[in-house]
């Protein structure tokens, strides 16, 4: 490649490597040297000398069960989004027909209102007096001051939120699966269970990866959620860092369990890529 060549093409790549270094590499690096700091209860929130008491005091066990809930609630919400995503993306891409563009804007809608609005919502659906548990009443399946400040309604409320994330990768990989391959496995003696793992799973596992990172990531970083539908018994890693940055005027703290928490997601990023490749 020439010279000239090879700087138009890297001049095009300018204007995205100038945004990731001011709002990207810029503020994580300065969380970086946060977590370094020392608490100041005075003006400055974290300040010299550096040290590493904020990490050693995020490790401690007492903080073991917040971080293992935080990552109970991605998982399980990551597997319920694959379970309700999978089937609404293929029939959109295998059934959709004319109607699938407004079947992809009806998955969008959600989109195009405040998260925390819609949070709120479902806070006074499953609220003692909600629509959901008046509903389920009619049944015998109420419960006494409905279903907030519970397990259940955290990783309902992720769901809801990050099912579109699922949805959009997997319709794209299913929409460049080619059927034909489904015919030809029941020609060739294959079920129905036998064909969706042995043909369909594998040719849609780029979009199944996508979605899950894409869902996993956010809802392990989500703290709005947990404490609006799970309240402090449900907190969450999230949670734990905005209360050190807000309530808890401990900067640095905050900063340690910040690094950690991204540490973790890059950890499972890098495991995920890598039995991606290995299955593909």
């Amino acid at each position: 490649m020439s010279r000239s060549r090879w700087l138009k093409a890297n001049g095009l790549l300018l204007p995205t490597g100038v945004w990731l270094g001011i709002f990207l590499i810029a503020p994580l690096a300065l969380v970086v040297q946060f977590s370094f700091a020392t608490r100041d209860t005075g003006v400055a929130r974290a300040v010299l000398p550096w040290t590493t008491q904020a990490y050693l005091t995020a490790l401690n066990p007492a903080f073991l069960p917040i971080f293992l809930r935080t990552l109970a609630y991605a998982f399980a919400t990551t597997a319920l989004c694959l379970l309700l995503g999978f089937p609404l993306a293929w029939f959109i891409a295998r059934h959709g027909g004319r109607f699938r563009t407004v079947l992809l804007v009806a998955v969008l809608i959600p989109f195009w209102s405040s998260y925390l609005a819609r949070i709120y919502a479902w806070k006074a659906l499953l609220d003692g007096d909600g629509l959901v548990n008046q509903l389920l009443g009619v049944v015998g399946l109420d419960r006494s001051g409905g279903f907030l400040l519970t397990h259940s309604a955290v990783v309902l409320g992720l769901t809801y939120g990050f099912l579109p994330f699922m949805v959009l990768p997997l319709y794209v990989a299913c929409e460049r699966f080619d059927h034909r391959l489904v015919e030809a496995s029941f020609d060739l003696g294959h079920g129905r269970v036998s064909t969706f793992f042995r043909i369909v799973l594998p040719g849609v596992f780029s979009g199944v990866l996508a979605g899950s990172l894409l869902v996993l990531v956010p809802a392990a970083g989500d703290f709005v959620t947990p404490r609006l539908l799970g309240g402090v018994g449900q907190s969450t890693f999230g949670s734990v860092i905005d209360d050190q940055f807000r309530g808890g005027n401990n900067w640095p703290l905050g900063s340690a369990m910040a690094v950690l928490l991204l540490l973790l997601v890059v950890a499972v990023l890098v495991l995920r890529g890598r039995r991606g490749e290995d299955v593909l």
